[in-house]
């Protein structure tokens, strides 16, 4: 796929006013819906404070509250760690791997794993408050992947890294947790009692996690549909279809929902604006044979989001979808971004994390690696970029198996597929190598 320059500034504006998705009240911390934190100025990445070693990979992101940072882990564990030490809490055991990221309502914590059960935690002690069994949590698997040699076997997306993240919905009654599951539902429950209000079923897996806005949520589906969803009774307000083609099908980002718009990217390849009633399209970005897997983020009219080939962090106007300017890194940004003042956050899939002066079109920038790519970057990457032909050392892509084992090279670097959060003057995110990172500013 087609590789682009570092950086490529067209133009740069800066409105008064700020537009992003709908503010949580105090009660609720939900993930991804709102990745705009409170802070000025540049505030470039500092020294590591502490980093907390789990058992697997972390494709989870981390939420805090009261003190507290929660993150999951591959080894099946959601842990509750101190922010000021880094010591841990508590954690909780489930059975399978937690790739879904928390959310937060007063003092219950609630994700999903892939034991196939979501579950609500008490957030202070860690003890179980309920549980609720979907028809099972999997990887998304097909026929069709890149065009590799299956073998008649379905396949493993070697890309889908993420469960749905429940969120919260609060009414003057009552209060809700919302999710997608494997078994291709969007799931509604009672926040207290974990007991189903309404289930609205999909033609496909749902990875991605809902977005509420006002009392629609919005979601995708592998299916390659986005679905605008009444968060009351789980009716069907509409739908819009991306293209279903060999490697470019499927829904992963979550959305972002600003002045009546609804933005998200696909694999199809292109990152879209609709009209936040309707589902009109009003316009698309062209990625370029790029997957959009990163979830924007929105400030000043300008649109944050990551790319996978191209290596980008693209700035978008969000009224037109022109290109205002794009960052380069050394590898995809699945990682979604957080803005605090005038920096932005993210990592790549190389080890690296940055932080990025949004005010200079990009150029002012520092970033730390894992370090895993630093033991490791010289064997994998070329030049300093991954390559996946050149990992691949003159092995057949064209099988599954040779596919999967770059991927596994690659995971030597300590990717950052896990999105940051901002607390106390420190950005948190988890990497594959299994570290959770504490990073001043």
């Amino acid at each position: 796929m087609k590789r682009l320059l570092a950086l490529l500034p067209l133009y740069f504006f800066l409105v008064i006013n700020n537009s992003f998705a709908q503010k949580n009240e105090p009660s609720i911390i939900n993930s991804f819906s709102d990745r705009v934190f409170p802070g000025k100025g540049y505030l470039p990445l500092g020294d590591i404070k502490w980093k907390f070693k789990t058992d697997g990979k972390i494709f989870s992101s981390p939420i805090a509250k009261n003190g507290i940072v929660f993150i999951g882990s591959e080894d099946g564990f959601l842990y509750a760690i101190e922010e000021k030490s880094g010591n841990l809490k508590w954690k909780f055991k489930t059975n399978g791997a937690i790739h879904s990221s928390p959310s937060i309502y007063e003092n219950t914590i609630f994700f999903g794993s892939f034991d196939g059960y979501y579950y609500a935690v008490n957030t202070t002690t860690g003890k179980e408050v309920w549980k609720f069994k979907t028809g099972g949590e999997n990887w998304y698997s097909d026929l069709r992947i890149l065009g590799t040699n299956p073998n008649g076997k379905p396949m493993d997306d070697l890309w889908d890294f993420y469960l749905s993240s429940p969120v919260v919905y609060k009414d003057n009654k009552s209060a809700s947790v919302l999710f997608g599951s494997s078994d291709g539902n969007v799931y509604s429950l009672d926040a207290k009692k974990g007991s189903l209000n309404w289930k609205f079923k999909t033609e496909g897996p749902i990875h991605s996690t809902p977005v509420l806005d006002k009392n629609t949520l919005y979601i995708g589906s592998w299916d390659a549909k986005l679905y605008a969803i009444n968060c009351k009774t789980g009716k069907e307000k509409w739908k819009f279809t991306t293209e279903d083609k060999i490697g470019f099908k499927g829904i992963q980002s979550s959305v972002a929902v600003a002045d009546g718009m609804v933005y998200f990217g696909a694999r199809d390849p292109h990152f879209f604006a609709l009209d936040s009633e309707t589902g009109k399209l009003i316009w698309k970005y062209d990625a370029e044979s790029s997957w959009i897997l990163s979830s924007a983020v929105i400030l000043n009219n300008i649109i944050y989001v990551g790319t996978s080939d191209t290596y980008a962090l693209l700035a978008l106007d969000s009224k037109t979808g022109k290109e205002l300017y794009r960052f380069r890194t050394s590898g995809y940004v699945y990682s979604s971004p957080a803005i605090s003042g005038n920096t932005i956050y993210f990592g790549d899939f190389t080890g690296n994390f940055f932080s990025l002066d949004i005010l200079s079109l990009g150029k002012i920038s520092n970033f730390i690696s894992t370090d895993s790519r630093k033991k490791h970057a010289a064997e994998i990457l070329k030049n300093d970029q991954l390559d996946f032909t050149y990992a691949a050392k003159n092995s057949d892509l064209s099988q599954y198996k040779e596919t999967k084992k770059v991927m596994d090279e690659f995971y030597k670097l300590g990717p950052i597929v896990s999105s940051p959060f901002i607390s106390n003057n420190t950005v948190y995110f988890g990497s594959a190598d299994g570290y959770f990172y504490a990073i001043g500013l």
